[in-house]
């Protein structure tokens, strides 16, 4: 059996999903430890009244809502019916729209969106270029991407590995740029007390 390669920066694309109790467990959870991400995303985008915020892996809904509270109109989209419950419950008011999808299959109109958040998701995508060829469709000329990733270290094993080492944000960032995206760069940052690696591009 061949070890895994370190740099596939999607090395958790057979996760089951989030369902049933385990997924509202999980959502739970979520709704606590996603803040510090979704205001790194808002701010490091500058996100306003302007933007359409497409945030794939949306989750129970933080990002979305950061966005909508500086004014932007915001779709969030999620492959589990569980996590899209949730963050209908707990989402008041606001420009926030919700909607079953994918990273392969983002449920909003060619060139509709200014930016596309990836907050600790692109591990779990089926098919990372299909998904980044989907994501240059949505977005308008212009139109910026930004995946945030825990950062994690090298051989790292369960819970632990669910992120990207420095190598796997370098291999997103080519991706993007054999997808057709401009201006990419990695970064570091902190989301709170979190490390975390950020790939931005965006769509020429």
């Amino acid at each position: 059996m061949s070890e895994p390669d370190p740099t596939t920066v999607n090395h958790h694309a057979d996760h089951p999903g989030f369902a049933g109790i385990t997924g509202m467990l999980c959502a739970a959870v979520f709704l606590l430890v996603g803040r510090d991400s979704a205001r790194l995303a808002a701010d490091l985008t500058q996100v306003s009244d302007a933007d359409h915020v497409v945030d794939i892996g949306c989750g129970p809904g933080n990002a979305v809502r950061t966005a909508t509270s500086r004014g932007a109109r915001a779709t969030g989209v999620d492959p589990s019916p569980t996590m899209l419950r949730v963050a209908r419950a707990v989402t008041r008011g606001g420009q926030a729209r919700w909607a079953e999808g994918s990273a392969e299959a983002v449920p909003v109109d060619e060139g509709a969106a200014t930016l596309v958040w990836a907050l600790a998701t692109v591990h779990h995508w089926r098919d990372v270029e299909a998904a980044l060829t989907e994501i240059h469709r949505v977005l308008t000329p212009g139109g910026r991407l930004l995946a945030v990733e825990r950062q994690v270290e090298e051989g790292a094993t369960g819970f632990a590995s669910h992120g990207w080492t420095g190598r796997q944000a370098e291999s997103f960032a080519a991706l993007c740029r054999s997808a057709g995206f401009d201006d990419v760069v990695v970064d570091a940052h902190r989301a709170g007390r979190r490390r975390v690696w950020t790939v931005s591009a965006r769509r020429p």
